[in-house]
C-alpha cells in the first residue's frame, strides 16, 4: 500500500446540458457498453419526462431532491476482531452517499421490466418519480443498509 499521502478527487466535467455534475456522474454511471452518446439521451429523456411529470423549473433541484431521498446516513462496514468479523455502523461521507444513491438509482431501473417501460429512459424517470416520493426499490435499499446499521448499533463502539 502507497504511503504518500490522499488521492487528489478527478475533477469531472459537467454535462453540457445543464452544466451539473451530479447529471454528469448519472450519464457516467448509466453508460453501458462504451457508448456515452446513447446514454446522455437516455438520461436527458429522463430528465425531460421527470420536468414535465413534477412541472418544476430547476429540474437540478428536483433531481438533487431525489437523489437527497436515496442518500444513505450510516452504512455497516465489516471489521475483524479477535477472529470474528464485526458489522459495525459507520456514518457515510457526503460524496460516498451520492455514489451509492446514484448507484442505487441507476441499478433499481436498470432492474425495471421492460414490458411496462420500453426505454432506459422511461425506467429512469419512473424510478426518479417513485424516489421523489420516497418510495421505489432505491429508497428500499437505502433502507435495508440503514436497517442493518441499525439493528448493529451495539458495535459502533468498535468503530476505527
Amino acid at each position: 500500500m502507497s504511503r504518500k499521502g490522499q488521492i487528489t478527487p478527478r475533477i469531472l466535467e459537467p454535462d453540457v446540458l445543464y452544466h451539473s455534475e451530479i447529471v454528469a456522474k448519472l450519464i457516467n454511471r448509466s453508460i453501458k457498453d462504451g457508448k456515452k452518446s446513447a446514454a446522455q439521451k437516455q438520461v436527458y429523456q429522463a430528465l425531460e419526462i421527470l420536468k414535465k411529470e413534477t412541472k418544476s423549473e430547476d429540474i437540478i433541484v428536483t433531481l438533487e431532491q431525489a437523489l437527497d431521498n436515496i442518500k444513505p446516513k450510516v452504512e455497516v462496514r465489516p471489521r475483524r476482531i479477535g477472529g470474528a468479523v464485526y458489522q459495525v455502523p459507520t456514518p457515510v461521507r457526503s460524496a460516498r452517499q451520492y455514489s451509492l444513491a446514484i448507484r442505487w438509482l441507476i441499478n433499481s431501473a436498470r432492474a425495471k421490466a421492460n414490458k411496462q417501460y420500453h426505454s432506459f429512459g422511461l425506467k429512469l424517470a419512473a424510478e426518479l418519480q417513485s424516489a421523489l416520493n420516497n418510495e421505489g426499490s432505491s429508497i428500499n435499499k437505502r433502507t435495508e443498509v440503514e436497517r442493518m446499521a441499525e439493528a448493529n448499533k451495539a458495535f459502533a463502539h468498535m468503530r476505527w
